[in-house]
């Protein structure tokens, strides 16, 4: 048998070849610039809003303190918290979650806060409003001035219906022009407008007009003030024609949007859903959803869930409470825990790693479910990442696991989350066999390409 290598034939030759590939890179290039891939830098495992008349520059150090002394009152140990959310796991884990959860909320209680003009505003005269924007602007050019504010925050305006824009955007007017003013044109870290409601694309593409033009009359460069939209009503999942708005919605936003935020509530009610069933994992807010991370994956802005809205309020008031309504409160306030953490990790099962949070008893649950969930894989999530990056990128089977090219991809979105929530360290990622810079860049076929010239 001839050790000769066989001789390769081809019908056409390398010009014809290109001449005919050559015909799909326009479409190549399109589909690039639709879809340039997951966004970069860190996405907040929450959003906090408060209404903005109680706004003050330190709030959100003041959240801290009150989800710690409510952590403190009904889940005074890792055991407790456990049992009140009905945790996966052994002891060791719910211990390490506890401590990461306590010291969450000392070092940084809340990630992302939302000054609310609107649900948790509610429609007032226009001089008080006018009045409240004056102040909320200055109270956040102050908490740049104290470092008091979380990585991201913003404000939340009226949504651009026919009713509502006219006061919708001169408390944007209002607010920012104060702001810029106060700061010297700088806009704190993080910051974003978001848009409630949006219904149709002309809205969303006003609202940037908006935008624009305080930017121009603020020689800012054009994008400076980002924004998102809510996606919170039926019209902007399909349109009268029965296509699906989402694409447009985003386009129309002109590269300006940075996230997609689904509002549980308004959705399930125009979906003509009644109150008692207008919950975070009904099958239409799954559907709504899906159809969020299927019309913006890819298309550089993060997503986000809604918020529970049952609180973890007891009904006994007062420092001299029975132990009978002690307990009557702990049950009530467990109740509410485990229902918020069922819906967390509805929306992180779900691929939804952010949502809203309401009041500052829920930061605990928040933090518990993220972590849990990062925490309870972490082991064999490493062992599969670490055994797939020194076969460089050849399929492998890590127990009954078998790993391809997508789920490197997979793997590593998983510890650059865990890594942004706080809830891995720097020698979490090292046990991956990669380097923290390596993680943040977010391309496992980036890795494997670098690897592999050394």
């Amino acid at each position: 048998m001839s050790d000769e290598a066989p001789a390769i034939r081809t019908t056409l030759d390398a010009t014809r070849h290109k001449q005919i590939t050559g015909k799909v890179m326009p479409a190549n290039n399109a589909f690039q610039k639709a879809y340039p891939g997951e966004p970069t830098g860190r996405q907040p495992l929450h959003t906090v809003y408060g209404g903005a008349q109680l706004f003050k520059s330190d709030t959100t150090a003041k959240l801290g303190e009150l989800a710690l002394a409510h952590l403190a009152t009904y889940a005074p140990d890792a055991a407790t918290l456990a049992k009140a959310l009905g945790l996966p796991g052994d002891a060791k884990l719910h211990a390490t979650v506890y401590e990461r959860v306590v010291a969450k909320l000392k070092s940084e209680p809340v990630e992302d806060f939302r000054i609310d003009f609107e649900d948790g505003y509610g429609n007032r005269p226009d001089a008080e409003e006018d009045a409240t924007a004056l102040r909320c602007a200055r109270e956040l050019a102050k908490g740049i001035k104290d470092k008091t504010l979380p990585p991201f925050i913003g404000l939340r305006v009226k949504p651009f219906t026919e009713e509502l824009k006219a006061r919708s955007a001169r408390t944007t007017d209002i607010f920012l022009t104060t702001l810029l003013a106060e700061t010297g044109k700088k806009l704190p870290d993080g910051f974003v407008v978001t848009l409630p409601k949006v219904q149709v694309p002309e809205q969303a593409k006003v609202f940037c007009d908006l935008l624009e033009a305080i930017e121009d009359a603020h020689k800012l460069p054009r994008k400076t003030i980002r924004m998102e939209i809510m996606i919170e009503v039926t019209q902007a999942i399909l349109d009268s024609q029965g296509r699906s708005n989402l694409p447009r919605l985003l386009e129309a936003c002109g590269g300006r949007c940075t996230a997609a935020h689904f509002g549980t509530y308004d959705f399930t009610a125009s979906s003509n859903i009644t109150a008692a069933y207008q919950v975070m994992d009904h099958p239409a807010c799954d559907f709504a959803k899906q159809m969020m991370m299927n019309a913006y994956a890819a298309t550089g802005i993060f997503l986000s869930d809604g918020a529970t809205n049952v609180m973890p309020v007891g009904p006994h008031k007062g420092a001299t409470l029975t132990d009978a309504q002690k307990a009557e409160n702990a049950e009530v306030v467990h109740r509410a825990w485990r229902l918020q953490y069922g819906h967390v990790r509805h929306s992180l099962e779900g691929g939804f790693y952010q949502g809203w949070d309401l009041h500052p008893g829920q930061l605990p649950v928040r933090y518990a479910a993220c972590f849990a969930f990062f925490l309870e894989g972490l082991p064999q999530a490493s062992e599969r990442l670490a055994n797939f990056v020194a076969k460089a990128a050849q399929a492998t089977l890590v127990g009954d696991v078998f790993d391809d090219a997508a789920t490197g991809q997979g793997l590593l979105n998983y510890f650059l989350r865990a890594y942004n929530s706080g809830c891995v360290g720097d020698e979490g990622v090292a046990a991956t066999g990669l380097t923290l810079e390596e993680v943040q860049g977010r391309s496992f076929k980036k890795i494997l390409e670098n690897r592999r010239k050394v």
